[in-house]
């Protein structure tokens, strides 16, 4: 399993993927985003799945991009159309074989990024049978792997109106919430962003250490915003007075 989330605000493009890699009760570390091209032409993609796939997915493209003689994809619409491309010729090369073997081809892929011919910045989530979708300004964002736990603080918080910065830290806490509950997923994680105004990429990457200070901050102030939130009716008819009477003095100033 895995994690991958690309996200689309008013900035620009925001990709966060794990680096865990799971196989049986062996854990290890690889990166699961790449990217693309060259200069201001580039473009990140970011897969979930079998990794004998992703590798030759990825080989394959970048074979159709050295035929074109150092000349990028003009448009992100070029680029995603190219990856599906590889995908599916993969898929009739390997399906069969793989799930002859019990293996299940199951490779998606998020791309974005913005090229030469293209307005603004786009992103795409790219399923296994080479079909796509496109991200939009409601649900300004895209995951792979193992979703569920980091869906709930996206759909709260984030908007496409967001900031850059705010988006990143909503980006890590949706990691963080989908390593605190899933073994698959975990550090390293690589991060990288693309500003649209200036049309430039930034890319890092950081282990559990490197962001010990917000995953302290964040444990620490959620349980003291569960603490203060208002009561709600169960406290009446679910706590008993003792345990009222306790908290209130508890409470007040010494």
């Amino acid at each position: 399993m895995t994690y991958c989330l690309g996200i689309k605000t008013r900035d620009g493009l925001i990709g966060l993927s794990d680096g865990r890699i799971t196989s049986g009760s062996q854990l290890s570390s690889a990166r699961k985003v790449t990217m693309m091209g060259s200069g201001g032409d580039r473009f990140f993609i970011m897969n979930s799945g079998l990794r004998s796939v992703r590798d030759k997915t990825l080989a394959y493209m970048r074979r159709d991009m050295l035929k074109r003689r150092g000349e990028t994809y003009a448009t992100m619409l070029d680029a995603v159309s190219a990856f599906t491309t590889c995908l599916r010729q993969v898929a009739a090369e390997d399906k069969e074989s793989l799930e002859a073997s019990k293996l299940h081809f199951n490779l998606h892929a998020i791309v974005g990024g913005q090229l030469a011919e293209d307005r603004e910045p786009y992103m795409f989530l790219v399923y296994p049978e080479g079909n796509w979708i496109e991200v939009d300004e409601r649900t300004p964002y895209l995951s792979i792997g193992a979703t569920a736990y980091g869906k709930p603080i996206l759909d709260r918080a984030l908007t496409y109106q967001t900031d850059m910065q705010t988006a990143l830290k909503l980006a890590y806490l949706s990691f963080d919430s989908t390593r605190f509950s899933s073994n698959d997923v975990g550090f390293p994680i690589d991060m990288v962003s693309y500003h649209a105004a200036q049309r430039t990429w930034r890319q890092s990457n950081y282990d559990y250490d490197d962001l010990a200070e917000q995953r302290q901050w964040w444990n620490r102030n959620i349980t003291e915003l569960a603490r203060r939130m208002p009561d709600g009716p169960w406290v009446e008819t679910l706590v008993p007075d003792s345990l009222r009477t306790a908290r209130k003095l508890a409470e007040e100033p010494a």
